[in-house]
């Protein structure tokens, strides 16, 4: 094929996906608003696009780079004169490393054959949890108040024990968009010989620029020991790359891989990864001086100021509430009881009206259920849309009341109760999702039934169709040798 067949066949591979500018799309991509924001970040990507990160001694405009964006992200978030940071791929990434970094120092305390534990509020991004999947630590639940969607200080006074390797707080979470008492809860891990994370992937690049943020959540509060930030959500830079940022070299080089045991080359890794891309870093790097101090408050304030309309709006809608107090740029949307709106009907309404709107399901804990959600999330892009966005939100909402609640199929349910999931075979779980209706990674058209189902499962056993449903998703076009 020669270039540009294969270029416009590349391109339409997109026709079925979500649009990634324009502001429609309020989950997954962070859209300016600016064309030459994306034009500078693709031209810089592509200088960059054969560059390896992995030996900075031999691309030394790689360490140029990463030095500028950490020392850019110091500067904003409360670093001082020792602070150094790390690039990373993404906010998972910058969250693994941090979970790492903690387990090793809690290691080198010789804690004997005691397993670490990282208390995590039940909010906290799910990130954490595939990292102490991944680093063999004992996720401590902790609850958050039902009301306000924050931690509470108490719950995590409660397990600051020998075992207590780290401790998590958001600024702000992701599902409701609220700040975690920072200041409170870094205090109390300091006091316990314990570090203290602040998940500021999503938020971290807008709240430094608002003036009615709460309270200080960054570097500069006391006990707190690392920090993550991801360019690629507010910093408006192609994915993937986030800045993990820690108080001392010291844990920063508890994350960091070396090793000359092999008869090659002597390897030191930074990230989980050996060779790393240097055009995102590049994109980033460069959109960060086109837009500068005052670019990124201005897309700030802007974003906040619609956020803080679309959260009024909303509220005074029929049937639905505004979750907690959101302080950045995300808002999550509430069926408000008795008799309000369904909101996974909602989302389909929405969807049909050209908005992608997140359904998160909801959640038990200790202390009272969390309901299900809307998660939206409000960029620069977006800022011009509030008004649309809420009269197809009140037009959905309407429409979504008068549609019969999603119910899961109790026959389904009551079966998956007696499913052990870790012995179902691949072949098994996909008998289940064809019962399930989203056999051979058909989706349905109306999706609320299917997040219906997923919240009814015991979590196990949702966590096993949901990984099957991706299973059936990403299957080889061609098999070699068919």
């Amino acid at each position: 094929m020669n270039p540009p067949d294969v270029l416009a066949e590349l391109i339409a591979l997109q026709a079925g996906d979500v649009p990634t500018h324009g502001g429609a799309t309020m989950a997954y991509v962070y859209d300016s608003g600016h064309a030459g924001v994306d034009e500078l970040a693709a031209a810089a990507q592509a200088a960059y696009q054969w560059t390896n990160a992995l030996d900075p001694t031999v691309f030394p405009s790689v360490a140029r780079i990463e030095n500028d964006l950490v020392g850019a992200a110091a500067a904003l978030l409360g670093g001082n004169a020792g602070t150094v940071g790390t690039v990373t791929s993404g906010g998972t990434e910058s969250c693994l490393l941090a979970v790492l970094a903690a387990r090793e120092r809690w290691r080198a305390r010789d804690r004997g054959g005691d397993r670490p534990r990282l208390l995590l509020p039940v909010t906290a991004h799910a990130a954490f949890r595939k990292a102490a999947h991944l680093f063999d630590l004992e996720v401590v639940d902790l609850p958050v108040d039902p009301v306000s969607c924050r931690v509470l200080p108490a719950a995590v006074s409660a397990e600051l024990d020998d075992r207590a390797a780290l401790v998590v707080v958001s600024a702000p979470s992701y599902p409701h968009g609220v700040l975690d008492p920072v200041g409170e809860v870094a205090a109390l891990a300091a006091a316990a010989g314990v570090p203290c994370h602040v998940d500021a992937c999503i938020g971290g690049w807008v709240l430094p620029f608002l003036d009615d943020v709460p309270e200080p959540f960054d570097l500069s509060v006391p006990g707190v020991t690392s920090l993550s930030v991801d360019l690629h959500k507010y910093g408006y830079a192609p994915k993937g790359v986030s800045v993990l940022l820690s108080a001392d070299a010291e844990l920063r080089h508890a994350h960091w891989f070396s090793t000359a045991g092999w008869p090659g080359y002597p390897v030191v890794n930074p990230t989980l990864a050996g060779t790393r891309p240097a055009g995102p870093m590049a994109a980033a790097w460069a959109v960060q001086r086109e837009l500068g101090t005052d670019g990124y408050r201005q897309l700030a304030r802007s974003a906040r100021a619609a956020t803080v309309a679309l959260a009024e709006g909303i509220s005074a809608l029929p049937g639905l509430r505004v979750v907690g107090r959101p302080v950045s740029t995300l808002v999550a949307v509430a069926e408000e009881a008795p008799d309000g709106v369904d909101v996974l009907n909602l989302a389909d309404e929405m969807t049909a009206r050209g908005w992608l709107l997140q359904p998160q399901p909801p959640f038990d804990q200790p202390g009272g259920a969390l309901a299900a959600t809307l998660h939206l999330t409000v960029t620069g892009a977006t800022a011009g849309r509030v008004e649309a966005l809420l009269a197809d939100l009140a037009d959905a909402a309407r429409a979504a009341a008068a549609l019969p609640r999603p119910q899961a199929d109790p026959e389904l349910v009551s079966a998956a109760a007696t499913i052990d999931p870790s012995a179902l075979t691949v072949a098994e779980v996909e008998g289940l999702l064809e019962l399930a209706g989203v056999g051979g990674g058909r989706l349905p058209e109306r999706m609320a039934p299917v997040h219906a189902l997923v919240a009814a499962l015991p979590r196990p056993v949702a966590e096993r169709l949901l990984a099957g449903v991706l299973g059936q998703v990403y299957r080889p076009s061609t098999v070699v040798g068919s």
